[in-house]
């Protein structure tokens, strides 16, 4: 059975919260032998941070990575396995629980490859005094350009939906470029509580990890096309998804565009597996039409 015009969406940081995931440990035994895999796999007890673990212990960029594409993959084990998607897509490291909906990845080798993004780019932040911001209200244009002609680093680096963009670099930059943004319209410019500036240059040291540990993965052959981050175009090749989601870590996410191409390409029906509900948001803010929902 195939449900026609369906897309499994998976989130990325920034969806965690403390106790996640506990609802679907409870709900079934394969679901409990999936987070025991997932420690053994790790090294360490990712369930029991996940269920018991504070705020703070679940930002950390090596526990929160891991722990989303968790929750994802267990919800997505919850499903009805004679039902498959159409299309797939994620949002930044939501692209790896995508590709493992698509058979591209194994469970263990999508969770191993998002453990070494997570320690990369955890390391990145730590030798780069990085930093992000949501800027509200204004055109995506007026922002891409605003951060080109602005003296320092910082780029577009997540376009959300219309009106929502994050931008990404070094975090004096950032603060300061915010203040102009308020100036020149933007309803709201507000820093984000995350230690690094994601998806631009000042991630360049975790890629170069990141490209060894993918090329070095059996990627298989996927059964749907995953909408990617870099281009917001389908693929199914394995060769250029192992290049995009290299390129995604310092590359902008061009979600907003990939939904549109999705929308335009037949979809309407969206399924987001993961904690929260962020992508349903983001999704009905592009196109209000849409029918979205939450898996669990």
């Amino acid at each position: 059975m195939c449900i026609r015009d369906s897309v499994y969406v998976f989130p990325g940081q920034g969806a965690q919260f403390p106790g996640m995931g506990l609802d679907a440990y409870n709900s079934s035994n394969k679901i409990k032998e999936l987070f025991e895999e997932a420690d053994d796999i790790l090294g360490f007890s990712l369930s029991k941070i996940m269920f018991e673990g504070s705020d703070d212990e679940l930002k950390q960029t090596k526990v929160t990575q891991p722990a989303i594409f968790l929750h994802s993959i267990a919800e997505l084990t919850l499903k009805d396995d004679n039902i498959k998607p159409d299309f797939v897509s994620g949002h930044s490291l939501g692209e790896f629980s995508a590709l493992v909906a698509n058979n591209v990845l194994s469970f263990k080798d999508g969770l191993q490859l998002v453990s070494i993004r997570a320690k990369a780019m955890q390391k990145a932040c730590e030798n780069n005094n990085g930093g992000m911001a949501a800027i509200l209200g204004l055109e995506d244009e007026i922002i891409v350009e605003t951060c080109k002609n602005f003296d320092g680093y910082v780029v577009a680096a997540n376009f959300n939906c219309p009106g929502q963009v994050v931008i990404s670099g070094n975090y004096e930059d950032v603060k300061s470029i915010c203040e102009k943004f308020n100036e020149i319209g933007a309803r709201r410019s507000l820093l984000l509580p995350v230690n690094g500036g994601f998806h631009s240059n000042l991630m360049n040291e975790a890629k170069l990890e990141l490209s060894e540990a993918i090329n070095n993965t059996t990627f298989n052959e996927a059964f749907c096309p995953i909408y990617q981050n870099v281009n917001a175009n389908p693929e199914v090749n394995t060769d250029k998804i192992k290049i995009n989601l290299i390129n995604q870590l310092t590359s902008p996410v061009m979600w907003t565009e990939s939904v549109k191409n999705m929308i335009n390409d037949g979809a309407t029906n969206f399924i987001e597996f993961g904690p929260g509900k962020v992508l349903c948001g983001l999704i009905k803010k592009v196109n209000r039409e849409s029918t979205v929902q939450s898996a669990f």
